[in-house]
């Protein structure tokens, strides 16, 4: 048995108002199926999900990568109020580390 037949996606599985479970990919709640126990649910999905992948190669399209599996440059651009950009270029001249730094610090924070 495939230890990853989600190909990375995040699967939240539920139960639903009428007695059934309900799995499907947290980046893509479209991406849905039912059963009447949540291994069926999950089996619905993988049965869903390849089908969902056979119709974007039918269509000459790129299967969605999750978000988990992506590269990422780590380069994040974001505008932001200028006197939000003021307070934290004038933080982080006095903690002596740039802006970047300073930004990237708080956000992992944040993350965990």
């Amino acid at each position: 048995m495939k230890t990853d037949r989600f190909d990375g996606y995040t699967v939240n599985v539920f139960l639903d108002e009428e007695g059934d479970y309900l799995a499907h990919f947290q980046e893509m709640p479209s991406v849905s199926a039912f059963g009447e126990t949540p291994e069926q649910a999950l089996q619905e999905l993988e049965t869903a999900w390849e089908g969902v992948k056979e119709s974007y190669v039918k269509h000459g399209e790129p299967i969605p990568v999750a978000p988990v599996r992506k590269e990422y440059s780590g380069r994040f651009n974001v505008r932001i109020d200028r006197r939000i950009h003021r307070a934290l270029a004038v933080e982080a001249a006095k903690a002596g580390v740039s802006l970047n730094a300073l930004v990237a610090q708080k956000l992992s924070r944040c993350i965990g």
